[in-house]
């Protein structure tokens, strides 16, 4: 699902019109019925209903969703704040039609006329949003701002639903323009916005719903310039999620997993559990010697292999001698590399030679991506087509040099930076992780939240990309790492859930991905149904 700006979304609107015969009045009439039957679905009978109408065509929305409703025997109070005369367009159109269905509008155009009826408007149940849109290119002012900041006041009193963008929340980024409408749902159409999915502006959009228009899909679903993508299940469907009943462990591929150094045994066990929670047939660390006995023991199932290690109990170039290592990763499907491996000198060029000689698909994480720090250039070196490199935004600042704020104002930049000038795909963490491609593509996650913000994490987001990549190797690279974020991050909703964000360990992100998986499939199962796209 594309993400698109306002100015993208207008050229859609009008191509929609010139190319596919879809009047402007047709797209009006169905936003609004879609919000109409929005209310209806997800509302209860009886349900006092106010629309709050701007004077554009988000308010034209608003008139048509208010005329929706009288057909349903419901009798929404609706206000237009400016005078009739300012109306114009669709908008226009779709108000003389609320009036001729027998509907009301009471004009309040200004500070004094909204304070006077405020309180009757305030009188509802649901409080529908369609005062300015997608359309804000700088802070609300004048009476938008008045009623914006007395809505957000008295929001305990109703649900707020917003058509399209909470009202003066900017479209194009996820950076505040000034007082806006918090919503506890909204209703979009076509695609969402930027300012719908990054934080902060994203914080205040409540639920989100997608809904269709009748905007055909390849006006923008092949357009090289739209390079910012929503991850839903709908990426998934085509997978083969569902197992042969004749397959075995080697139908679903073998990871190798180079990971731990003494004292940190742990991110070894995380990431190779992780590995094989989320369907890996097999899974094998590869740890300094002395580190073993510590993997192997509370996981019976991982198997393991001993590598040569310095005096500091981390990986030893030895680890290379009579082709040791060369022989290790042959048969598997997927080397993964990093969580807990320390820093040590040797160890940083024993990463490097991996890298350079790695035959499989290579994950690299954690202190792997701390060995490529001032050495990005190995990289044009490998033999290896398929790269992933899953920083945090430290990670990735060091990489890049950069500061850690610095990456964080321009995650996407910076993502699709990386991943097209070294031909890697890039998953670069933290809330609404990204995932980038070599082609320049960015898809971006909506699951996880806090409960993730604990140390051993990121070691179980490595487990399960390289378990998911070995078990889907005919599947395109981008949709593999789009459905381990989107399952790490659920399995993080659901430990969450279970335990309260501030007790989550990583171990329980692990064992909630089994529930993730049956979710997912039964997202997929159900996606259908409706004529509402509903995001996490």
């Amino acid at each position: 699902m594309k993400i698109l700006t306002a100015e993208q979304m207008r050229r859609i609107d009008t191509m929609t019109t010139e190319r596919a015969g879809v009047p402007s009045l047709t797209l009006m009439e169905n936003a609004g019925r879609q919000v109409a039957d929005f209310l209806l679905q997800h509302g209860r009978p009886a349900e006092r209903i106010s629309v709050l109408c701007g004077k554009g065509n988000n308010g034209g929305d608003g008139f048509v969703a208010a005329r929706h409703l009288l057909q349903h025997e419901l009798s929404p109070v609706v206000v237009l704040l400016a005078e009739a005369s300012a109306l114009k367009g669709d908008a226009l159109h779709n108000y003389d039609a609320l009036l001729k269905a027998g509907g009301k509008v009471e004009s309040l155009a200004t500070e004094k006329q909204w304070e006077s009826l405020r309180e009757d408007f305030f009188h509802c149940d649901v409080l529908v949003d369609a005062i300015l849109g997608t359309g804000l290119s700088g802070p609300p002012r004048g009476l938008a701002a008045k009623v914006i900041a007395d809505l957000n006041a008295a929001r305990g009193r109703f649900r707020v639903l917003a058509v399209d963008m909470p009202s003066g929340l900017g479209s194009d980024s996820g950076e505040p323009l000034g007082e806006a409408v918090e919503a506890g749902a909204s209703i979009t159409f076509t695609a969402p916005k930027h300012g719908h999915i990054f934080p902060p502006n994203c914080l205040r959009v409540g639920r989100l719903a997608v809904a269709p228009i009748g905007t055909p899909e390849d006006l923008y679903n092949d357009d090289p310039e739209l390079f910012l993508n929503l991850i839903t299940p709908r990426q998934f469907a085509g997978m083969p999620l569902r197992r042969d009943p004749q397959a075995h462990k080697g139908s679903f591929g073998h990871v190798l997993l180079v990971a731990g150094s003494r004292g940190k045994s742990g991110a070894a066990v995380l990431a190779g559990r992780a590995a094989l929670r989320s369907g890996a047939g097999l899974t094998t660390v590869a740890t300094p010697q002395s580190v073993l006995p510590l993997v192997a023991t509370p996981s019976p199932e991982l198997m393991t292999e001993p590598l040569e290690e310095t005096d500091g109990g981390t990986l030893s170039m030895k680890a290379f001698d009579y082709g040791r290592f060369a022989q290790l990763e042959e048969g598997k499907t997927v080397l993964a590399m990093g969580p807990g491996l320390s820093t040590h000198p040797e160890t940083v060029e024993f990463v490097r030679s991996v890298v350079k000689q790695a035959q499989s698909p290579l994950v690299l994480d954690a202190d792997a991506l701390n060995a490529l720090v001032g050495g990005l250039e190995v990289l044009r070196d490998r033999k290896t087509e398929t790269v992933v490199l899953t920083p945090h935004p430290g990670e990735m600042a060091r990489l890049l040099g950069m500061t850690g704020a610095e990456v964080q104002s321009q995650r996407v930049e910076v993502a699709r930076r990386l991943a097209r000038d070294f031909g890697v795909f890039v998953i670069l963490k933290g809330y609404r992780t990204l995932v980038a491609t070599p082609a320049g593509e960015v898809c971006v996650n909506l699951t996880g939240g806090a409960g993730l913000a604990k140390g051993g994490s990121g070691d179980v987001l490595t487990g399960v990309v390289a378990g998911l990549l070995a078990q889907f190797p005919s599947s395109p690279v981008e949709d593999v790492l789009s459905l381990a974020v989107y399952l790490h991050g659920s399995a993080g909703d659901r430990a969450t859930e279970l335990v309260g964000e501030q007790s989550v360990l990583a171990s329980d992100v692990i064992e909630a991905l089994p529930p993730a998986w049956q979710g997912l499939r039964e997202r997929i199962d159900h996606d259908d149904e409706g004529s509402f796209y509903l995001l996490p």
